[in-house]
């Protein structure tokens, strides 16, 4: 029992002399924790840091350890003590080659350490305070940048782990140099002062935005966006609410159809009455902001992470590839960012030059940039200015405003954006469809489609540089169009065309125009591969029928290399000209094809060095005898039909065959044959100054008193041409029936009579040479000459000199619709 007792004094002294030394080692660590000198660590913490990063480090102030109670333990961990850091004055350098000779300054630094989970190796950090951080960030040409460490090299994975709780600062700042892209901009941050939720953010974006969209395309243009707008939300809304109740497709197909239909009635309202877009924006903020809360607050089961509230404010100013940038925007937390599942709330609204870009959604895993829903608002001058700045190809426009919705997933090597169910105006067209944009190699693709259901014919004129000098210089286009020229001198811009291909679908359902112009709709089919263009087809609704063009363009080359194929179909008389009350009571149709070549970077250009072949024919028609008789300069008949009415006569047959030869158009034939006249037209319209030179040459069917018939001509530019009566031929019959009505009154009638040509125009041999496929050289080659068309003594045209007829082998057919004998025999 001695023994025993003994043993048991002996543990107990060892005990409390093992809780004595713990204690004292405690209290000497505190104490010497309390009064030592930390500055005088901080040449080796310099060093080892240093030496970690690879980048000069350095405490230039005070750096201190204290001890504190911790916030929020309960307990028995309440009782122990954390230590806080705190150094001041922080610097890190940057590498020799940069411009700014520090990367990151920090006026202070302070955190606190939890003591227990150290035991377990852990670095449990509750929060960082950051005091006026401040980054610079350079990238050169060559690929260098400072923003990449080359860190120490360790033998194997680390024990220790850090989790960090929150990054806490008030203000900060951020430069970036960046050669590569063309970049310089200056960055300031600042929290805000109370989290803001989505919601409320994307209401004051679509506000601001849509005030912005009012300055690009006028109120009137904005109003009728905001309508469009709202007809798209009220149409995806009853969708999703089909969808969230579980309805069928079949009753989501049916209620998406209701809401389109609603959605349009009021857009129709809405280009109206200018008013109700305004009367429907309450609806749409209500829409956006209730999608917005849903979105936020996730749905019951979990499926939909939650989005955390905005908390970081910023503003931006520098230029980007050399253009002004200026803006601001929000971002939520910056502890927000190490959930790469958790959508990370973004806004933003800057403006470019003439372009400004309103944006609010979430990024996801912005570390890595995973995926992206945003929703967008654009406006700008012109949609060709995008390319600096997005490096995607699109044509000049006039001033335009979109929104719609932006997302995209970061896949390796092919990043896949889509701008969905965009609603925009042009101009003053309105624009609607989805574009998706696919970053691969070697070039990036565009594709998607639109439609525009009412468009401004204006406002297309940009896409050719047909618009006035004061539009081209608002879209910023210093090109100006010669005041005597009508074709487009402003050059395409084929250095863009290698940028990115595309295959978009464009539709305009109904064109509103000048109403001497007999246009009703548009489509075409854009292709772009390798700097080749393509239109396949280029196609118009026209006077009843259609005129449609293959085009192609091969920006490849200089100058650009073009070849043309179109075909005219059911061209109407009367729809023709539908001020010309004349042509009122005409019937008949007009088809015709044509094949061209030219080398040129501009339409003009093109247009000058065009060669190849037009043709043209008319059919059992029927025309008013007024403008059958006008153009004879038949006096009396034409006094007669306009007192006492006006009778049609029928066309037997009408046609135009021209040559096209370096820009000048030489007429083969160029005839009209009705029951009352042959007109016969010669000459040539010379596209590479613009001019004409016709003769237009009546030959009388039929018996004719107090005739004054003479020929005309059609002479001038295209800006101001001249119609009028040979004066020669006029004068010496005018000469003649004074001199007659010398000698006998009577004999005074003699040059007024007009005899009759009783030949009329061979129209079934005539109408199959025109039939026949017109051709055209390979681009930049001369169109070889050929011979006029005689037909059995009828008034047609003489050949050119030294006209021969080519060779098979000189010519090379084009790519053409069915010859116009083929499909359109006897119409």
């Amino acid at each position: 029992m001695a023994v025993s007792s003994t043993i048991g004094r002996r543990i107990a002294k060892i005990i409390a002399w093992l809780v004595a030394i713990i204690v004292i080692l405690i209290v000497a660590l505190a104490i010497f924790i309390l009064t030592f000198d930390w500055n005088r660590a901080r040449p080796y913490i310099d060093d080892k840091v240093t030496q970690a990063i690879g980048r000069p480090f350095a405490i230039n102030g005070d750096l201190k350890v204290g001890w504190q109670h911790p916030v929020g333990e309960t307990g028995w961990r309440g009782w122990v003590p954390w230590p806080r850091f705190s150094a001041a004055n922080i610097t890190v350098g940057n590498p020799d080659w940069a411009k700014q000779p520090q990367f990151a300054t920090l006026d202070e630094i302070d955190f606190q350490v939890k003591v227990l989970p150290l035991l377990a190796h852990d670095i449990v950090i509750p929060a960082i305070n950051l005091v006026n951080p401040s980054v610079d960030l350079e990238r050169l040409l060559d690929g260098r940048d400072n923003w990449t460490f080359k860190l120490a090299s360790s033998s194997g994975p680390s024990e220790w782990k850090l989790d960090l709780h929150d990054i806490a600062f008030a203000k900060g700042n951020i430069a970036l140099s960046d050669q590569q892209k063309k970049v310089e901009m200056q960055m300031a941050i600042d929290t805000l002062g109370q989290p803001i939720p989505i919601g409320e953010v994307m209401k004051q974006q679509e506000t601001a935005s849509r005030s912005a969209s009012a300055e690009a395309v006028g109120k009137a243009g904005a109003s009728k966006l905001t309508a469009q707008a709202n007809a798209q939300a009220a149409s995806e809304a009853a969708a999703s609410a089909a969808a969230a109740s579980g309805a069928s497709s079949t009753d989501i197909t049916a209620s998406g159809a209701t809401a389109a239909n609603g959605a349009s009635g009021a857009l129709v309202a809405g280009g109206a009455n200018g008013a109700s877009g305004g009367a429907s924006e309450g609806a749409s903020g209500a829409a956006v902001a209730s999608a917005s809360n849903a979105s936020e607050a996730g749905t019951a089961t979990g499926a939909k992470p939650t989005i955390p509230p905005y908390a970081i404010a910023w503003t931006v100013k520098g230029t980007y590839n050399k253009t002004p940038v200026s803006g601001s925007g929000k971002v939520g937390g910056v502890l927000a960012l190490q959930d790469a599942n958790r959508p990370f709330p973004v806004q933003a609204d800057v403006k470019a030059g003439d372009l400004r870009v309103g944006l609010v959604g979430t990024i996801t895993d912005p570390a890595h940039l995973a995926a992206v829903d945003l929703r967008l608002w654009l406006q700008g001058n012109s949609l060709a200015r995008l390319y600096s700045l997005t490096g995607v190809t699109l044509p000049d426009t006039p001033p335009y405003a979109t929104e719609g919705r932006l997302v995209g997933q970061f896949k390796p090597g092919a990043n896949v954006f889509k701008y969905e169910n965009f609603t925009g105006r042009v101009g003053g067209s309105d624009l609607n469809g989805s574009l998706t944009y696919t970053a691969r190699e070697p070039r990036p693709l565009l594709q998607g489609e639109l439609v525009s259901h009412l468009l401004q014919f204006a406002d297309l004129a940009p896409v050719i540089g047909a618009d006035s000098n004061s539009s081209k210089a608002k879209r910023g286009d210093a090109t100006a169009q010669p005041a005597n020229k009508v074709l487009p001198v402003e050059e395409f811009r084929t250095d863009r065309w290698k940028a990115i291909d595309a295959d978009v679908k464009f539709t305009g359902r109904r064109i509103v125009k000048d109403t001497n112009l007999p246009i009703t709709d548009l489509y075409t089919h854009v292709v772009m591969t390798d700097g080749v263009l393509s239109l396949e087809p280029l196609k118009f609704g026209v006077a009843g029928g259609s005129l449609s063009s293959d085009i192609h363009l091969d920006g490849s080359t200089t100058p650009l290399k073009g070849r043309f194929a179109t075909s005219a179909r059911h061209l109407k008389l009367k729809q023709l000209f539908p001020n010309f009350k004349t042509m009122q009571n005409a019937l008949g149709e007009i088809n015709g094809d044509a094949a061209l070549t030219a080398t040129g970077n501009s339409p003009a250009a093109l247009a000058a060095t065009s060669n190849g072949e037009v043709k043209a024919l008319i059919t059992d028609g029927t025309v008013s005898r007024l403008l059958m008789e006008a153009a004879g300069l038949n006096v009396a008949n034409v006094v007669y039909e306009k007192l006492f009415g006006n009778r049609d006569v029928k066309i037997n047959c009408a046609a135009a065959d021209f040559v096209a030869t370096n820009g000048v158009l030489d007429s083969r034939v160029f005839a009209l044959d009705t029951d009352d006249a042959v007109i016969n037209i010669d000459g040539n319209v010379n596209l590479r100054d613009e001019s004409m030179d016709l003769g237009v040459h009546p030959h009388t069917k039929g018996f004719r008193v107090f005739s004054l018939r003479s020929p005309l001509y059609v002479k001038g530019t295209f800006k101001d041409p001249h119609v009028g009566v040979n004066a020669t031929a006029l004068a010496l019959r005018g000469g003649a029936v004074i001199g007659l009505g010398l000698i006998n009154p009577f004999a005074a009638l003699i040059p007024l009579l007009a005899p009759s040509n009783n030949k009329p125009l061979p129209c079934g041999e005539l109408l199959a040479q025109v039939r026949q496929a017109p051709s055209a050289p390979a681009p930049g080659m001369k169109q070889q000459p050929k011979p006029a068309i005689s037909l059995d003594g009828a008034p047609v045209n003489k050949p050119s000199a030294g006209a021969s007829s080519p060779a098979a082998g000189d010519r090379k057919p084009a790519v053409m619709s069915p010859p116009m004998g083929a499909e359109y025999k006897g119409s």
